[in-house]
């Protein structure tokens, strides 16, 4: 099963992680981890492309795994951030609906 968590703080994002496997297809043809992939992969290079902030996300393609802490951002940028992070937070709501022994998605709140 895939887990992807978006972290918030005082209800703005701050981060996201996704770990594992779909097991609902061999590698090479597995829709899930596909999808899953692509929205986070395109996260990512949205918040360096368009809004100019570097991620620096940890990747581990043996474990299926994403992972990324938003740095100290402008006003633009954490709005910019806000609507990218939401947007993948919507698409692996979608997924986890639509596939819900496959992906388990969830929002988690920090603490620190």
């Amino acid at each position: 099963m895939i887990s992807a968590v978006l972290y918030r703080k005082d209800g703005r994002y701050t981060g996201y992680r996704a770990s594992g496997h779909s097991g609902y297809a061999e590698a090479g043809s597995d829709i899930i981890c596909a999808g899953v992939s692509a929205l986070s992969i395109t996260c990512v290079n949205a918040m360096e492309s368009l809004l100019g902030i570097r991620t620096s996300p940890d990747v581990d393609e043996e474990t299926g795994m994403l992972s990324f802490d938003l740095p100290e951002l402008t006003e633009d940028q954490k709005a910019g951030a806000q609507l990218l992070l939401g947007a993948l937070g919507q698409g692996l709501s979608d997924l986890q609906e639509t596939y819900p022994g496959y992906v388990k998605f969830e929002i988690k709140e920090r603490r620190k």
